[in-house]
């Protein structure tokens, strides 16, 4: 069994203070001890098998190991071997003091969870034995190993085979149960939740854990456009008094809604708390959480709840992933001072946007003078209404209403819009809503032909009239509250000489419809 050098150095140099000459005979011995050690039998236990695979797919198999001890050990050499030699998988890697290893079959078996080794796994639904075997040829761990039936998990539901105790022998039948996979948050290659507990304790382990609080989100694969709610709860919790979380995302994925304390602290509304949030210095990024029991007897809750909910919009892309991780300054507080804690973060990827857009759009001149008509097809059923925005003189595309059929007119009755000028070309964005996820954009561009640059009263002759309303707006951009858009006639969102060059061009003009 290898341990990890840097780890015990730091303990020897610990040692120093208290035994000098003892501590200088273990740190001359301690690179030959750790290489001489054998590993002893249970030092990583097999605690976890999804040999059915999921909902999603059979191959969706993985195999996980613990570590139950204090130190953690490197898994170089060692391997597990499958139903007595039929197949042997080679491991790698380093395994943590109290934590996990993920043996998956592909990268995709456990989302969003990351495999500390992909291994083509032939687990038998019929049965197998799986050994687990260190870098001097010695048994660790054995499962099965009479090769029979497996003693839980299921092929029908696909609950995985969830070891009860490391510290009892996993050959023993009564050592195993079907996960009830109320732990987990893991889902498989098609998304499907994963009916066990990928990377955390199993949900009838009998290993007491530290204070640690986890991560988990509503949804794994939100969509752009939609809400996604992040849940911060505890457990193991000894006579929690207080906390204070920062949460860490990224900015150009997530957006802030709000945020709610949970009911642990409050014990169900017994107990009276305070709760706290905001962004940091306003920023979107990251937003501090803090709660606290407000009361004169100065006691804690213990075990397990929540602590928090946390609502985001979700402003990113499809195919980007984020993520969402505990600050440094985060801290469970008991009476006497903090406890030490474990913080699991979460993590998302943003999925393909669920509304296709739509097709066909047009623009045509409508029955009315002055007026542009949008028609498009719907994508599908079931949309809730159309967003149209319209391009600015300075490119940017403004909202201009909303339509609930398949067609929108631009005219002057239309408040952010209208005011169409006969010979531009005026370009639309059309976007199909439901819920709150939103269709990516569709462009379309038409022109108004009938009608004279420069007639801005709208009598069919450009005359005195005009010139005297260009004066009165001459110099003005569209930035001042009485701008007249019509006086624009070249659409850069200003008045000024090229819009009295289209006056003195037009003028004495007279359209005949």
């Amino acid at each position: 069994m290898r341990l990890l050098t840097g780890y015990s150095l730091t303990k020897t140099k610990m040692k120093i203070k208290i035994k000098v000459s003892l501590a200088a005979v273990i740190f001359l011995l301690l690179p030959f001890m750790q290489y001489a050690m054998a590993a002893q039998n249970g030092a990583v236990v097999i605690n976890e098998v999804a040999w059915a695979g999921s909902r999603d797919s059979a191959n969706d198999e993985w195999i996980e190991l613990y570590n139950p001890g204090s130190l953690p050990i490197d898994l170089a050499g060692w391997k597990i071997v499958d139903d007595q030699g039929a197949q042997v998988y080679p491991l790698s890697g380093t395994i943590a003091a109290g934590g996990y290893y993920l043996i998956e079959d592909s990268e995709v078996a456990v989302q969003p969870l990351a495999a500390d080794k992909i291994i083509n796994l032939s687990l038998s639904n019929a049965g197998d034995s799986l050994v687990l075997i260190d870098d001097a040829g010695q048994v660790i761990d054995s499962v099965n190993s009479s090769g029979g039936m497996w003693v839980a998990g299921s092929a029908t539901t696909y609950q995985t085979m969830e070891r009860i105790d490391p510290a009892i022998s996993g050959d023993l039948a009564s050592n195993w149960v079907s996960s009830d996979g109320s732990l987990n948050t893991a889902v498989s290659s098609a998304g499907s939740l994963i009916r066990g507990t990928p990377g955390k304790v199993n949900s009838a382990s009998k290993v007491i854990s530290a204070p640690r609080v986890d991560f988990s989100l509503s949804s794994l694969t939100p969509a752009k456009g939609e809400m996604v709610t992040l849940y911060g709860d505890v457990k193991n919790a000894i006579n929690l008094f207080s906390y204070g979380v920062e949460v860490n995302y990224d900015p150009t994925l997530l957006k802030f809604v709000s945020a709610e304390g949970g009911d642990f602290l409050s014990s169900n509304g017994e107990i009276n708390t305070n709760f706290e949030s905001g962004l940091e210095d306003g920023e979107e990024g990251r937003l501090l959480i803090a709660q606290a029991i407000m009361r004169d007897v100065k006691t804690g809750v213990s075990g397990a709840g929540r602590l928090f909910a946390v609502k985001f919009s979700v402003v990113g892309n499809a195919g980007l992933s984020g993520n969402l991780v505990a600050g440094t300054g985060s801290f469970l507080g008991g009476i006497s001072g903090d406890l030490v804690a474990t913080w699991i973060g979460s993590q998302f990827t943003v999925a393909q946007n669920e509304v296709l857009p739509v097709s066909g759009a047009l623009v045509f001149e409508d029955v009315q003078r002055y007026a542009l008509k949008l028609t498009w097809t719907a994508p599908a059923e079931g949309i809730d209404k159309y967003k149209v925005l319209r391009k600015n003189p300075h490119g940017l595309y403004r909202l201009l209403g909303e339509s609930t059929s398949v067609s929108f007119v631009d005219s002057d009755m239309v408040p952010a819009g209208g005011k169409i000028i006969p010979g531009l070309q005026y370009c639309y964005r059309v976007i199909a809503v439901k819920g709150e996820i939103e269709s990516d954009p569709v462009e379309v561009c038409g022109k108004e032909t009938r009608g004279l640059k420069a007639d801005y009263d709208r009598s069919d002759r450009v005359d005195g009239r005009d010139l005297d309303k260009i004066a009165r707006h001459f110099a003005q951009t569209d930035a001042v509250a009485d701008f007249d858009a019509l006086t624009d006639t070249n659409y850069d969102g200003q008045t000024d000489g090229s819009d009295l060059i289209d006056l003195g061009i037009n003028f004495a003009r007279v359209y005949m419809p």
